[in-house]
């Protein structure tokens, strides 16, 4: 998947939380949020904090497909309210190839 799909993707599954996201999809949206913020914050902090609570709901989604291609529950995504710990098992799961057969399919 290139870099335009995946936030073309990313964006008309907006609040879509079932199904599965290929790593691909995940990192490139990942990325193009990551810049858009850096870049929107060296405009001005007001416009980045927009971007920001505009992409939540679409990370989140993203990211919980993510998990399910792993064949995880989306609720692992709590796992990013414990510091440190939380954000290097999920980043675990984030980079792990997909698992077949999946209950997530």
């Amino acid at each position: 998947m290139t870099f335009g799909e995946s936030i073309s993707t990313c964006f008309s599954k907006y609040a879509t939380f079932d199904g599965r996201a290929t790593r691909s999809e995940y990192w490139w949206f990942a990325l193009f949020t990551f810049l858009a913020s850096v870049i929107l914050g060296m405009i001005s902090e007001t416009a980045s904090g927009v971007f920001s609570l505009a992409v939540l709901l679409p990370s989140l989604a993203v990211g919980a497909r993510r998990l399910h291609d792993t064949d995880r529950s989306g609720w692992f995504l709590l796992l990013w309210l414990l510091p440190i710990i939380g954000w290097i098992v999920l980043l675990f799961f984030a980079v792990q190839e997909s698992k077949e057969p999946n209950r997530f399919s």
